[in-house]
C-alpha cells in the first residue's frame, strides 16, 4: 500500500498526495458504517484507487476541519471587516485546544489612519507579549514579513483561518503568485466579505503544505469545560500557580493573581474580558449527549 496525505475531499473522491504526485481515489464503504469521515490532512494509506486506511490524527480542528496541523496563519483584519478581538481570541482558544502553533497575521492595516493605527498596533504588541508570532506592518505584504513567514512555515502542515473578506486567499497569493486564487471585495451593503474559498485544499507553497480555507462571520467553537478554559490562555496560565486557591477560575475567587494582574495592566483588559465571557457562554451552553 501507498502512503499520503489526503489533499483536498470532491463528492465522495479523496485527492492524496503521495511522492510528489497526486492520486483520486474513493473512500471505502466501512468508513461510513463507522462514522469515520475522512480529512483534508489525514495521513492515510490506499491501493489501487481505494483509500483504505486513516492513521490516528494528532489534532482536528472544526473551523476550518482539517486534521494534523502544525501551524495556523490567523489572518486577522485591521479593518472591513471590523477588527474584533473577540472573534480572534475565540480561533486562538480553539487552536490551543488542539495544540496548533497560532501566527497571527494583521491584513488591510495600510488602511488606517493614524490613530486607529496606533491603537491597533498597541493591541498587536499585546498579543506579542503574551509569546504569540505576530505579523504587524504598515504595508501588510512588503517583502520580508512574507519571507519571514515563508520561512516559519517551511516543511509544515498549514491551515488558514479567519473572518469571511480577511484576505486569506490574498496572502496566499502573495506568498505563491502562480497560485493565482480568486479573491472576493467587502461587500458595502451587508460590511462583510464575499466567500470565494468554497472548500479545503491543502496547497504546495514553498515546502510547506497550506490550506486554504473558507471563511466565517462568527467562530462558535466551545467545546473545552470551564476548568479547561483558564489553561488556553498562555498569560493566564503562566501566573495562575500565584493564585490563592488551585483550581482558581479567575472569576469572583479571593486572592486571584490573575485579576491582580489585570489591575495592574500585565494581563490585557480585552482578554480578561473576552475569557469571563467565554465562561458565561460555556456555562450557558446545553449538554450534549
Amino acid at each position: 500500500m501507498q502512503e499520503g496525505i489526503i489533499q483536498q475531499s470532491l463528492s465522495g473522491f479523496y485527492d492524496i498526495i503521495s511522492d510528489g504526485q497526486i492520486y483520486r481515489t474513493r473512500g471505502r464503504g466501512n468508513f461510513r458504517k463507522k462514522g469515520i469521515k475522512p480529512l483534508v490532512g489525514d495521513h492515510v494509506e490506499f491501493e489501487d484507487g481505494y483509500l483504505l486506511v486513516i492513521e490516528p490524527r494528532k489534532n482536528q480542528l472544526v473551523r476550518p476541519l482539517v486534521a494534523n496541523v502544525d501551524d495556523a496563519v490567523v489572518v486577522t483584519a485591521a479593518t472591513q471587516p471590523t477588527f474584533s478581538s473577540n472573534l480572534l481570541d475565540r480561533q486562538l482558544i480553539a487552536l490551543e485546544l488542539q495544540k496548533v502553533e497560532p501566527i497571527l497575521f494583521f491584513s488591510k492595516v495600510d488602511l488606517l489612519n493614524e490613530d486607529e493605527f496606533q491603537h491597533l498596533k498597541s493591541v498587536a504588541d499585546g498579543y506579542r507579549e503574551i509569546g504569540y508570532s505576530v505579523y504587524f506592518n504598515a504595508q501588510p505584504f512588503n517583502k520580508i514579513d512574507l519571507q519571514n513567514l515563508l520561512n516559519q512555515l517551511k516543511g509544515k502542515v498549514v491551515t488558514m483561518m479567519g473572518q469571511t473578506g480577511a484576505g486569506k486567499s490574498t496572502l496566499l497569493n502573495h506568498l505563491s503568485p502562480e497560485l493565482d486564487l480568486p479573491t472576493g471585495e467587502i461587500s458595502q451593503a451587508l460590511k462583510r466579505g464575499r466567500h470565494t474559498t468554497r472548500k479545503v485544499t491543502l496547497l504546495n507553497v514553498d515546502d510547506a503544505l497550506i490550506a486554504d480555507t473558507p471563511g466565517f462571520s462568527s467562530y462558535e467553537d466551545f467545546t473545552m469545560t470551564k476548568e479547561q478554559l483558564p489553561q488556553l490562555f498562555p498569560e493566564m496560565r503562566a501566573i495562575a500557580p500565584e493564585c490563592k486557591f488551585r483550581g482558581c477560575l479567575h472569576l469572583k475567587e479571593p486572592g486571584c493573581a490573575v485579576k491582580t494582574a489585570v489591575e495592574h495592566g500585565k494581563i490585557m483588559q480585552t482578554r480578561y474580558d473576552n475569557y469571563v465571557q467565554f465562561q458565561e457562554l460555556i456555562k450557558s451552553q446545553k449538554p450534549k449527549y
